[in-house]
């Protein structure tokens, strides 16, 4: 099999201070409601709106991975996470299954890093 790479991008920072904020997201719990992520099949999707705690300058890089997973060994194991939506302001956390995969419950950790404010900084009226 072949690997592959998408394409990232570069974030340069000027003289402002750069930011770091962390959170954690639960992204739900499927098997005490009989939800679709644990008896459902096929393409599914949960989206998870994130706020941050203070917004950044500009666009953050923002990193996700699952921090606690709670899935059934007798199917696939199949699942995807990311930050989609990034703004100064926040991201939408974005999990995904597919085909037999039962997901019982999630629990997503998040990190930020971008341009902030700086102590030293003045504004102009």
């Amino acid at each position: 099999m072949t690997g592959f790479a998408q394409g990232g991008r570069m974030l340069r920072f000027s003289h402002t201070a750069v930011g770091v904020q962390q959170g954690r997201a639960f992204l739900f719990s499927a098997f005490e409601d009989n939800g679709p992520m644990w008896t459902g099949t096929g393409a599914r999707v949960q989206h998870v709106p994130v706020s941050f705690p203070t917004p950044f300058l500009g666009l953050p890089a923002v990193h996700v991975g699952l921090s606690m997973w709670d899935i059934s060994v007798e199917a696939n194991q199949r699942v995807d996470i990311a930050a989609e939506e990034v703004t100064a302001t926040g991201f939408t956390l974005v999990f995904r299954t597919w085909g037999d995969t039962r997901v019982a419950r999630v629990r997503a950790d998040w990190l930020a890093i971008g341009p902030t404010d700086h102590v030293d900084d003045f504004a102009v009226d």
